[in-house]
């Protein structure tokens, strides 16, 4: 047997089993939870793209997941309500659209669930096949498996994996668009621009915040041609004369790539605005729009003592009017739509504290508590080894330039992902845009792969041979225990990763780690999409059928339907209703996200009345020692 042969085909094997692994953990989760809060408004928008080829719903997420969800199902025969107000008259109707297409229009929501997840389960599985290839190119097939194993079983990707959101398919399209870009800037061929361009487009059609990638190619193609530039020996000027040279070349170069990327976006909007009225589309984009650049803007049109901002939105409403330009004035709209929203905010609860300021610590904190801790201690020991092997070939400020250049020129995509981390958690934490780790989940694979990368170094012994044949002898024997020895332990905390993901199913969304205190209690930390989405309705109304419950109250954020589940059991309640026991009804339901914005106390300039903070549930129960829970997020009283 060709043992070369074998264990390259193990290496293959090891990788289908992972990620079909991967795959039925997602399905099986997807099977059982209802659909979380933005799945409303994002299935209805894909399916009015595919099978109305009409934009009109959901403009500020860009269509491509959308898409992937919603060509399935073509394939069932589904009643979508074009005549109701909401799709014929609303300005981005999406959410009652949502609510009549999923669970008023005689459809089966559940399958239809069921089935747009599908398209986004294929994108994480991409996902992690993107993270192997890449890898592999790095550190070698067998290493390769390290972080695809830790992107397949991560708790936060299998659940943002198997969801009709753009945040698995931000982290492919992010991380597909560096790769390709780092090739094409070591091997500078029209193919590579080619793959780089295209690579940048399907970034953009994936998540309008991958117009971070400009900023990070142009500090990239910086850093390269600096380092390129001035590696010369010649003299000053000269290196002044390389280095206005190559950034000429390379900006040339960007400059195609973006063209590429760009005409791939228009090309994809085509389709899904042909249908939509070109007068519905921009009165649509003329309202949205209409206090763009500063509250309550009344500029109608751009002038030179006009804000920049303002400009911007005045020219994507100018384009809407132009038949060749308003598929690209659509994909304009969704991107300043997303500026408007980070700016703005969100209110939310975090650390016993609710506002809609931000915290500037935020995703520090929540990353740290919802990484499962195998990773995290394996992160936190490669980013010391980098550390310490910086400090051991530290020669003094003198040799600090010359080692960077050398750095740089041998580890360019190593420099491209610490880039990229370093500017995507800065303007994360940098918004008020406080509303899940699922924001910067695109920067966790490639923290897998660094991780991997310096693990592996650790785990390698090179040899001296200025030793004699005995010490090197020697010297393999106690390299290969100690070789053994670390393999062990990288393989301990492997199999603790993975069994952490298995013993987080079907609840990925909630997922936290033992610092956390686990998941049961991870919502005292933070909610919103980090534990509480709205996904386990469907287990609420199996609590009511189990407990013959015949009414109950419930207080429910996300993107189920109450009648739909439970018929005429449940009884939509809030705060100011007072005590459903008034009413004749024994039982209350509340998501936790609702009972933390209601009862956490308020650190900003927020308002909240006093009918609003539960003060019957706080006298008559103790709010987080509920009767019974539906799945993690919902608690369940009998009062």
């Amino acid at each position: 047997m060709n043992l070369s042969k074998f264990f390259a085909s193990a290496q293959y094997v090891l990788l289908a089993i992972i990620l079909s692994v991967s795959f039925l953990l997602m399905y099986d989760s997807s099977q059982k939870e209802a659909a979380i809060m933005d799945e409303l408004a994002h299935i209805p928008a894909g399916y009015g793209y595919v099978s109305e080829l009409d934009a009109r719903l959901n403009p500020e997420h860009p269509p491509l997941v959308k898409i992937a969800a919603a060509l399935p199902l073509l394939f069932l025969d589904l009643n979508f309500p074009t005549d109701s107000t909401a799709w014929k008259d609303d300005v981005n109707g999406q959410w009652v659209m949502g609510s009549q297409f999923l669970y008023e229009s005689g459809n089966d929501a559940d399958r239809i669930l069921a089935v747009s997840r599908l398209g986004p389960i294929i994108l994480m599985l991409l996902l992690s096949l993107l993270v192997f290839v890449w890898s592999r190119s790095l550190m070698g097939s067998w290493w390769a498996l390290l972080p695809t194993t830790l992107t397949a079983f991560s708790p936060s990707m299998l659940a943002h994996g198997h969801y009709v959101t753009t945040d698995v398919g931000a982290s492919l399209g992010f991380i597909l668009a560096i790769y390709f870009f780092g090739k094409f800037m070591l091997h500078n061929t029209k193919k590579n621009l080619a793959y780089a361009g295209v690579a940048y487009g399907i970034a953009q059609l994936l998540k309008f915040s991958a117009v971070l990638l400009i900023p990070l190619f142009l500090f990239l193609i910086a850093v390269f041609v600096f380092v390129k530039a001035f590696n010369h020996r010649v003299s000053l000027l000269s290196k002044l004369g390389y280095f206005v040279n190559y950034s000429f070349r390379y900006l040339g170069y960007l400059a195609g790539i973006f063209a590429v990327g760009y005409f791939l976006v228009y090309l994809v909007y085509i389709p899904i605005t042909i249908n939509y009225p070109m007068e519905k589309q921009k009165s649509d984009t003329t309202y949205i729009l209409s206090n763009f650049g500063g509250e309550n803007n009344t500029i109608p049109e751009c002038t030179i003592t006009a804000p920049k901002a303002r400009c911007l939105a005045d020219l994507t409403i100018a384009m809407t009017t132009n038949t060749i330009a308003r598929p690209f004035a659509q994909y304009m709209l969704g991107v300043l739509m997303v500026t408007q929203r980070a700016a703005g905010g969100a209110t939310g609860y975090f650390m016993n504290e609710v506002s809609n300021a931000g915290w500037w610590y935020y995703f520090p904190v929540v990353f740290f508590y919802k990484e499962p801790l195998p990773s995290l201690i394996l992160i936190g020991f490669a980013l010391l080894l980098g550390i310490g092997t910086f400090l051991k070939n530290f020669r003094g400020p003198s040799r600090l330039k010359e080692r960077f250049f050398t750095y740089v020129n041998l580890n360019f995509a190593e420099f491209s992902m610490l880039s990229f981390i370093a500017l995507y958690w800065l303007y994360s934490m940098s918004s008020p845009l406080n509303i899940g780790v699922r924001h910067v989940l695109p920067t966790i694979p490639l923290m897998y792969i660094l991780t991997a990368g310096r693990i592996k170094q650790w785990t390698r012994q090179e040899l001296d041979l200025s030793y004699g044949l005995l010490r090197n002898i020697l010297t393999v024997i106690w390299s290969t225990l100690k070789s053994s020895f670390k393999t062990a332990i990288i393989l301990f905390f492997v199999l603790w990763y993975i069994a952490e993901a298995f013993l987080a199913g079907p609840y990925f969304i909630s997922y936290f780690n033992e610092l956390a205190d686990g998941t049961p209690n991870g919502y005292r930390i933070v909610t919103d999409s980090n534990y509480d989405w709205g996904q386990d309705l469907k287990r609420l109304a199996e609590f009511t059928e189990q407990n013959n419950i015949s009414k109950i109250a419930v207080n429910y954020f996300g993107g189920g339907s109450l009648p739909y589940y439970f018929g005429d059991k449940a009884v939509a309640w809030n705060s100011t209703m007072g005590n459903p026991k008034q009413e004749g009804i024994e039982w209350f339901a509340i998501s936790i996200n609702n009972l933390q914005s209601s009862i956490a106390p308020i650190v900003s300039d927020l308002h909240r009345n006093p009918e609003d903070e539960y003060p019957w549930l706080l006298k008559d129960k103790s709010p987080y020692s509920p009767d019974a829970r539906a799945g993690t997020s919902i608690f369940i009283y009998k009062l």
